[in-house]
């Protein structure tokens, strides 16, 4: 038999599966199913077959809320279950007020690739409903916009859109939302980053006031909670993001030349303990020059960037998804566009400058209960970003020792936490040319 403990100190219900309770001091050791939930015949089928059994801790915690119809803000990060802890309450409701056909969800999402996994998610939870999606997003030709606008006039029950495309289908009539119900920003954050805040304000004008707002972001910056205070309602807010990567990604860094990078990932992919790789890098012109490279040394990689054409891109993604393909480059935009499980290595070519891209990228590996391998290639540039990421996941990252054949290491520089450094400066005693050294180092930009 499963139980629910309800914290009572809060104005709703709170279900913790196997979670602690900050509020009431208490561990519930009992464990939570998706049956718990009590969706509808159809929907609780699609979800079996769709392999869930136990809820991860953002759908425990979200979808007891959304079945309740209230507002939600909730800040989970990428891998943590949060697309299914938004659709399947949402497509419960659908599934129980019978078959309309009317727009009742709306679900913006940042890219295109974004939008059209929150699709495919969609059409495998519904499967056995009535329940219709259509993903609507730029980038394509006429042909694509007419097909579009075909699928919206067929009235489907949820649009899944990038902001630019849907402006574009509400400005001109062809998309009338007067029956929304629901309205659910996912990863707002990139959005609002991406530049589309103005966008998402004028969206916000064609929707009925009475409806229910879902807001999820990776991350919670001020502008999150600003945006979130002129569109959300009396919203309950749930923070499951602590900017932790996976317990099951084994994290480890090389220090090279960046001569050297390169070599080295031609032997982490021939050493055959990898079937599915992802590396990241800084720039579009260095995926272009990576994919160019390991293709010359006979390796099965492809490129992924904004120079490529859309149904480029999609090619890939499938190719990558269905295992025709072992390895994709790409930039930071693949590290939240992209869902494909059983991803076992992550490769950061460059290290990201903000480390909450570096918890993205390594979450493409050991999603849900896997585990995976993150490295990093770190030159002596970059110690400074090291250690902004070890700060921020409170944990120093196993270095591994370069293959004898690859080359020697850079020199590490030494690394001080800010009170040494300032303990140092304070107490120090001069030591002639010794100091004067140390002093134009520290005035060098690492």
């Amino acid at each position: 038999m499963t139980w629910w403990f309800v914290c009572s100190f809060f104005t709703h219900k709170y279900w913790y599966p196997q979670h602690y309770c900050l509020t009431c001091a208490f561990i519930d050791t009992y464990t939570v199913t998706f049956k718990d939930f009590n969706f509808n015949e159809q929907l609780a089928d699609g979800v079996q077959s769709m392999g869930y059994n136990t809820p991860t801790a953002i759908q425990a915690q979200a979808i007891p809320i959304i079945l309740e119809g209230k507002d939600i803000i909730a800040c989970a990060q990428t891998g943590t279950g949060k697309t299914a802890s938004y659709l399947l309450p949402v497509l419960n409701d659908i599934s129980n007020a019978g078959a309309g056909h009317q727009i009742s969800t709306l679900i913006l999402g940042p890219t295109r690739e974004l939008v059209q996994q929150i699709d495919q998610q969609v059409e495998g939870l519904a499967y056995f409903t009535n329940i219709s999606s259509l993903a609507v997003f730029g980038g394509g030709d006429g042909i694509a916009y007419e097909q579009q606008k075909r699928g919206i006039q067929n009235k489907v029950d949820i649009v899944i859109a990038t902001p630019g495309r849907l402006i574009a289908f509400l400005t001109s009539g062809a998309l009338k939302l007067d029956h929304l119900k629901h309205f659910v920003l996912d990863e707002a954050d990139r959005m609002l980053d991406m530049g589309f805040f103005q966008d998402i304000m004028r969206i916000i004008t064609y929707l009925p006031t009475n409806r229910q707002t879902l807001l999820f972001s990776a991350t919670m910056p001020g502008k999150i909670r600003t945006l979130a205070r002129s569109i959300l309602k009396n919203p309950e807010q749930i923070n499951i993001a602590l900017s932790q990567p996976a317990v099951g990604i084994s994290q480890q860094i090389y220090r090279v030349h960046d001569a050297q990078k390169t070599k080295l990932i031609e032997v982490l992919l021939r050493s055959g303990l990898y079937s599915s790789t992802i590396i990241f890098a800084s720039t579009k012109e260095k995926v272009k020059a990576l994919a160019k490279d390991l293709k010359h040394a006979q390796i099965n990689a492809e490129p992924f960037h904004s120079d490529m054409g859309q149904n480029e891109r999609e090619e890939v993604l499938l190719n990558f998804k269905n295992r025709q393909l072992p390895v994709v480059i790409g930039t930071d935009a693949l590290s939240r566009g992209i869902d494909v499980e059983g991803i076992d290595l992550v490769i950061n070519y460059d290290v990201p400058g903000d480390p909450e891209d570096y918890i993205h990228r390594i979450g493409r590996t050991a999603r849900a209960a896997t585990t995976g391998t993150a490295v990093t290639l770190v030159n002596k540039h970059d110690e400074r970003k090291l250690t902004n990421i070890q700060s921020l996941i409170d944990k120093k990252i196993e270095e591994i020792t370069l293959p004898a054949d690859i080359g020697s290491i850079p020199e590490q520089k030494p690394q001080f936490d800010n009170d040494k450094r300032r303990g140092n400066r304070n107490n120090r005693k001069p030591q002639g040319n010794r100091s004067g050294a140390k002093g134009q180092s520290q005035g060098k930009k690492s």
